[in-house]
């Protein structure tokens, strides 16, 4: 039978409205209360200036549409703020009942109201994000047909009804939602899925609409080299988050658009995962996409159509509120971290500085802005979505992977995984969601605090000589005291490169801890920079990860000239007790050097105690990788790993992932049960049979798309 027409207006249409009347009537109420220059006579003015904010803003946005077209994200930031400021001006200057004596009042009066409403949004224990989206669930519902409560058990989160007829009456066209959650291992989950954290993944789990499995994120297992691997299917020019480049002759840093553009051109073959008609939100590379919304790779365009912005930055209170439980969020981080010391919690790093901004910003502002672009998204029956949220990687790098605030972050993520599937149910396309993460996270105390040296400072003592004028690990890569870790800066500048399109091919980061790292010649092709100019030495820790590059060499060194001009240096760092091996290369390839004994990766042959015993099954494959990539380090370490899987960070970050041990290698990946993961494709890791790496992963998800119809040309 043809599906019935929506209803123009429905129930819960309705519903919403006066929801939204009151509460907007009652944020400005408050507000008009507290600020001095505005004045009411009677509630019912308020309730009139509040009916005239909500229709003032309804008519205004398709206007702000258009002119954001031309202007971009910026321009509708500009355009939103001053629409919101107009419309609130217009009702409390010219409605019967009000009075505003200045600007400066009105602008007061609009601030006070988005926090009053977003602390009632937070006492009434409102659905987080629900007030960002408002006007596209409604839209979707009425798209549905349905009323709101059948709309919650007509469909499970793929689509199909719970009593299996789903996909035979669902006619509408496939697509998919790919939603990355950063750091999150499938241990954490399972922990977050038991403490009643995840309830909307736990009710897909249950009803047995989705599977959950694990997968191997190889080493590196860093947010670059997976995301690079899960949208391209390479992982090969990516050995750590950032490194040296001999042929650039210069550190490449992942979270400078300018290096992200440039690793994507070297992976991409124009045919990623979302290629065919796909949008890309808030990753760092972006699959190929067409339409890319806060790509870090793409930050020179801009941040993206300037008209899919404008239902965030233009709807009444929405930005503001945004704002206010940013600053929320801010002091919250602040109160748990001196819990933290209060409590005498270990290992914990300090989590001052710009961390609790960065956290805030990211687990509010630029999560209710991911939350209404894949919304909007949905809602325009784009074939493919994928979108990466970092909340959960952030925190649970300072606080630690299982901390209460960590798993917290995954109870606001599975939240909007539910407002994502609520929308679903009314698009013009039947959305398949897979949920799938990068890597994992490990806790442990960090190298600094059980060695008392930073990871880079120790390397300069065994190399029994000064620190170098032009050392590249002071500013760029090694540890400092209460640094926040460079992952955490990459959203801050996509956005800043993006405010100069076509200019972040200089290569400058302009905010975080590498912003003074030379940037050298982003372009390919590109002379390097002179041996004479370049440091002697590059030290990097990528989570319990790190290499060590001899810049002025023209090529790799072996362990025979290391040991001859630095005997100090590889016993040294065996000597520590955060280091467990090191690999060095000699004349049959890469070797890895223990405590007590050695492991030829290549031929396996293990002479004394093996170095790799503790690392799982998968240690040999992996070493023997990521020391055979072009840019990989002179030296490659790996940290000592205790019996409850704790590593030693080479960096101040208590939670952490890059390298082996704990659960930081396996990642997750829960799809919708009628898709498939063919046996063959997984391989045996200690005993569990999983995909292993990002570029099967990668390969799966493309089968999917294809099997949907999704994929040209399969």
């Amino acid at each position: 039978m043809p599906r019935a027409r929506p209803p123009l207006v429905t129930v819960a249409d309705v519903r919403a409205a006066l929801w939204s009347l009151v509460s907007t009537a009652a944020g400005l109420g408050v507000a008009i209360a507290l600020v001095d220059g505005v004045h009411a006579t009677n509630p019912w003015s308020v309730l009139l200036a509040a009916l005239v904010v909500g229709v003032g803003d309804a008519l205004l946005r398709a206007p702000l549409r258009r002119l954001a077209r031309a202007g971009g994200a910026v321009g509708a930031l500009v355009l939103g703020l001053g629409a919101q400021v107009l419309v609130v001006w217009a009702a409390l200057t010219f409605l019967p009942g009000i009075t505003s004596t200045s600007w400066t009042a009105v602008l007061a009066v609009l601030v006070v109201a988005g926090v009053v409403m977003a602390c009632g949004h937070w006492v009434l224990g409102a659905r987080d994000n629900a007030y960002v989206v408002g006007d596209l669930l409604r839209r979707a519902r009425r798209a549905a047909g349905l009323p709101r409560a059948a709309l919650r058990t007509a469909a499970g989160p793929d689509g199909a009804g719970d009593d299996g007829s789903g996909p035979a009456a669902d006619q509408r066209p496939a697509g998919v939602l790919v939603v990355m959650l950063d750091g999150v291992a499938r241990p954490t989950l399972e922990h977050a899925l038991q403490a009643g954290l995840a309830p909307t993944l736990d009710r897909w789990l249950g009803s047995g609409s989705h599977r959950l499995e694990s997968w191997w994120a190889r080493v590196p297992c860093t947010t670059p080299a997976s995301t690079l691997g899960l949208l391209h299917g390479t992982t090969d020019a990516v050995p750590a988050f950032r490194w040296w480049s001999r042929r650039l002759g210069r550190m490449v840093v992942t979270n400078r658009p300018a290096d992200a553009a440039a690793v994507e051109r070297g992976a991409s073959d124009g045919r990623g995962l979302l290629a065919d008609g796909g949008v890309a939100v808030s990753t760092m590379f972006s699959g190929d996409a067409p339409t890319s919304l806060l790509v870090m790779s793409r930050a020179s365009e801009g941040l993206g159509p300037g008209q899919l912005f404008v239902r965030f930055f233009a709807s009444p209170f929405v930005l503001v509120r945004a704002v206010a439980g940013t600053v929320g969020e801010t002091l919250k981080e602040l109160y748990q971290g001196w819990q933290q010391v209060v409590r005498g919690v270990r290992p914990r790093v300090s989590r001052r500085g710009w961390y609790p901004v960065l956290r805030a910003v990211t687990n509010v502002l630029l999560r209710d802005l991911n939350t209404a672009l894949v919304a909007e998204q949905l809602v325009r029956g784009a074939p493919v979505v994928c979108v990466d949220l970092v909340d959960y990687d952030e925190i649970a790098h300072h606080a630690g992977p299982l901390r209460p605030e960590a798993l917290r972050a995954l109870e606001g993520l599975d939240r909007v995984l539910g407002l994502w599937e609520e929308i679903a149910r009314g698009a013009p396309r039947r959305y398949r969601v897979v949920v799938v993460s990068d890597h994992g996270q490990s806790l442990g105390d960090t190298f600094e605090q059980v060695v008392g040296r930073s990871f880079g400072d120790e390397v300069r003592r065994l190399l029994r000589e000064r620190p170098p004028a032009r050392d590249v690990a002071p500013r760029g890569a090694a540890s400092r005291r209460g640094r926040s870790d460079g992952e955490a800066w990459g959203p801050a500048n996509t956005a800043l490169h993006a405010l100069r399109p076509g200019r972040a091919g200089e290569g400058r980061v302009l905010v975080g801890p590498d912003r003074d790292v030379p940037p050298g010649p982003p372009a390919e092709g590109a002379s390097a920079t002179p041996p004479a100019a370049q440091p002697e030495v590059a030290v990097i820790g990528s989570g319990n990860l790190g290499m060590v590059w001899f810049c002025r060499e023209p090529r790799r060194l072996g362990a025979a000239e290391v040991a001859l001009r630095w005997p100090a240096l590889v016993p040294g760092l065996l000597a520590s007790p955060a280091v467990g091996l090191v690999v060095v290369h000699d004349d049959e390839g890469p070797v890895a050097h223990g405590p007590g004994g050695t492991h030829h990766l290549a031929s396996g042959l293990v002479s004394g105690r093996d170095p790799l015993a503790g690392y799982g099954s998968r240690a040999r494959a992996d070493l023997v990788r990521v020391a055979g990539l072009e840019d990989a380090g002179d030296l490659v370490v790996v940290s000592a790993v205790g019996p409850l899987g704790r590593v030693h960070a080479l960096e101040e970050l208590v939670g952490s992932h890059g390298g082996l041990g704990g659960a930081q290698c396996e990642a997750l990946l829960l799809y919708p049960d009628d898709l498939v993961v063919p046996d063959d494709e997984r391989d045996d890791v200690d005993g569990t049979r999983m995909l292993v790496g990002a570029e099967a992963v990668h390969r799966r998800l493309v089968g999917w798309l294809a099997q949907l119809g999704l994929r040209e040309g399969a």
